[in-house]
């Protein structure tokens, strides 16, 4: 059997948690969120969504963890034999998810490169689309997008070289370096960007409320949402991370702890990011409304554009932001990785560096089907896909699993026993009866939209990715681990 490892101090644990949590989405994600969705009012919903969801589910994920030392699908397995094959469908969906993020990291490397001299000249959609991210077109999926290529074999390499090492030696040295090293940059480029002149216009823009919205139900569900996919909640991530701690651990406050970290950190960034288009907005007389974008179009075309305008201010800011967006991504990928590093480990009875190899090998070779001609489209199809099909349906069934088939009760003394913060008989109802209601109901809706706007090209994909996570799901849990071997 494979001996469990254990995270050195608490710090690296908080620190990796914090990495995880902290990612793309928070820096590209949250601002147009908060904009699109009601402005100021919207942390009505948001802090709700964290109180009655994100906090309950982390610390549900942290002691489940923490109590089966375990990885996930062996976790699954030991509740009930017939659960395995679901741990394996959110394992294989969560690993898709690395196959497209190690991609969107390489446009960021791409950025990165050309940052030090705005090789993406004066048209920056142009560059996106002819050098990094593609078109939807779908004749142009014949040939790879050379400089995305290479940087995703790099970022590959880089995930490789820091998961393969020991725990402590890979994911704990570079969270403690890459987190704070994030702070700091974020804070440079926010606190500039303040200063910027017409910066109040865009935090005007960013925090004016609309209180009618309050009754909008897609308010409330874009709170959740947002919560959901910044915390990386469900994924197995916080799960295998808190099955290496060690006894004393302070459960519920180091869940605290990483929420409060991921909130501040993309509330400031919001700030900034809506103060360089303020800026914009300032100098070029452009209305907000047409500079307000999200994902990619935000950062990889919008941002370059304000940085070809804002002189040396530019030049030192663009370098600035892409690296903060790879540290932010890196320790993410890294996070989202685990799981299933985790769970082979365990399963194969396999050293860590041969697991971690491996999957990077396989994983390398599959991502290179999202650097095509439609790179940025085809993420954008799966990603759409995995988190409002997959991974939010498996966590309203992790919920149900957890807190109805597992006794749950046996987890309360265990998280209270050496935390300030203490769960009881309201931390139980929520996850038992509030949670899956909620998640349920947000699947369906997502659902809904997503087959009423998919063409038949995006439905294939599905179909495909479908298939594909149900027929390795069987394979993998119908593998005996060796001490299983007649």
């Amino acid at each position: 059997m494979v001996e469990k490892t254990q995270w050195k101090s608490s710090s690296a644990f908080i620190l990796a948690m914090i990495g995880a949590a902290v990612g793309l989405g928070n820096i590209w994600r949250f601002s147009y969120v908060v904009y699109s969705n009601g402005g100021g009012s919207f942390f009505i919903p948001y802090l709700i969504a964290i109180a009655i969801m994100g906090i309950p589910f982390l610390i549900l994920e942290y002691g489940m963890g923490f109590s089966f030392k375990d990885s996930f699908s062996n976790t699954l397995k030991r509740i009930n034999p017939k659960l395995e094959y679901i741990s394996w469908i959110l394992l294989l969906f969560v690993f898709i998810v690395v196959l497209y993020y190690m991609v969107i990291l390489s446009w960021d490397l791409v950025y990165l490169g050309s940052s030090f001299t705005f090789q993406w000249g004066s048209d920056a959609a142009l560059y996106f689309v002819d050098s990094v991210g593609g078109s939807s077109n779908l004749s142009d999926a014949s040939f790879l997008l050379i400089p995305t290529t290479v940087c995703t074999l790099i970022m590959w390499i880089t995930l490789w070289f820091v998961s393969h090492r020991d725990l402590n030696d890979g994911i704990g040295k570079l969270s403690k370096i890459l987190i704070p090293t994030l702070f700091v940059f974020m804070a440079i480029i926010v606190i500039y960007a303040l200063t910027l002149p017409g910066a109040n216009i865009g935090i005007e823009t960013l925090i004016t409320p609309d209180w009618t919205k309050l009754l909008d139900i897609n308010i409330w569900l874009a709170a959740f949402s947002q919560i959901i996919f910044s915390l990386s909640m469900g994924e197995a991530i916080a799960f295998t991370y808190a099955s290496y701690l060690p006894e004393k651990s302070k459960l519920n406050d180091n869940v605290l702890l990483v929420v409060l970290a991921n909130s501040v950190f993309e509330i400031f960034t919001a700030f900034g990011i809506f103060s360089i288009l303020g800026h914009m907005s300032f100098i070029t007389g452009t209305p907000m409304v047409q500079l307000v974008s999200k994902g990619t179009g935000l950062i990889f075309i919008v941002f370059p554009m304000i940085f070809n305008i804002m002189g040396l201010a530019g030049r030192i800011l663009a370098p600035l932001l892409f690296i903060a967006i790879l540290f932010a991504g890196i320790s993410s990928a890294v996070a989202i990785f685990e799981p299933m590093v985790s769970s082979i480990e365990n399963k194969l009875d396999w050293t860590r560096k041969k697991t971690v190899t491996v999957l990077s090998v396989i994983g390398c070779l599959l991502s290179l089907i999202f650097t095509t001609g439609i790179s940025s489209y085809l993420v954008g199809v799966v990603d759409v896909f995995v988190n409002e099909f997959g991974v939010l349906l498996l966590i309203a069934i992790q919920c149900i699993i957890f807190t109805w088939i597992y006794d749950v009760d046996s987890l309360i003394p265990i998280l209270n026993e050496n935390s300030r913060f203490k769960v009881g008989k309201t931390w139980k109802f929520i996850i038992k009866y509030v949670l899956p209601f909620v998640l349920i109901i947000m699947w369906l809706i997502g659902i809904i939209h997503l087959f009423e706007d998919a063409d038949s090209f995006e439905i294939t994909v599905d179909i495909i990715i479908m298939a594909v996570v149900l027929v390795f799901g069987v394979i993998f849990t119908k593998i005996k681990p060796k001490g299983e071997l007649k």
